[in-house]
C-alpha cells in the first residue's frame, strides 16, 4: 500500500499566500463600480480560488483520471448552474 503524495509545505505556504491575495483583491474591486463586470470579476477571482483549493489542497492535482473526470464534471455543472442564473436574472418575470 502506497503513502500517497506528499507535498512540500513551502507549496501550501505559497498556495495560502494566493488565496489571501485573491481575498485582497476581491476586496479592492467590491470599492470600484464596474458595471456588468463586477459579477465577471468576482466569479472569476472565486473560481481561481476554488481551483487552487481543489488542486492543492484536496490533492486532486496528484490523483488519478477518475478524479480528474469527477471534478471536471463538477465544474461542467456549475457552469450549467452560472448560465441557468445569468439567464434568469437577464429575463426575470
Amino acid at each position: 500500500m502506497s503513502a500517497g503524495h506528499v507535498a512540500p509545505k513551502s507549496l501550501y505556504y505559497l498556495v495560502f499566500l494566493a488565496l489571501l491575495v485573491g481575498t485582497a483583491v476581491t476586496v479592492a474591486v467590491a470599492f470600484f463600480d464596474l458595471g456588468a463586470m463586477n459579477n465577471v470579476v468576482m466569479l472569476t477571482i472565486a473560481c481561481v480560488k476554488a481551483l487552487l483549493v481543489i488542486l492543492f489542497f484536496m490533492h486532486v492535482r496528484w490523483g488519478s483520471r477518475l478524479t480528474w473526470l469527477v471534478v471536471a464534471s463538477g465544474f461542467f455543472w456549475l457552469l450549467i448552474l452560472f448560465s441557468v442564473v445569468a439567464v434568469a436574472l437577464q429575463n426575470p418575470r
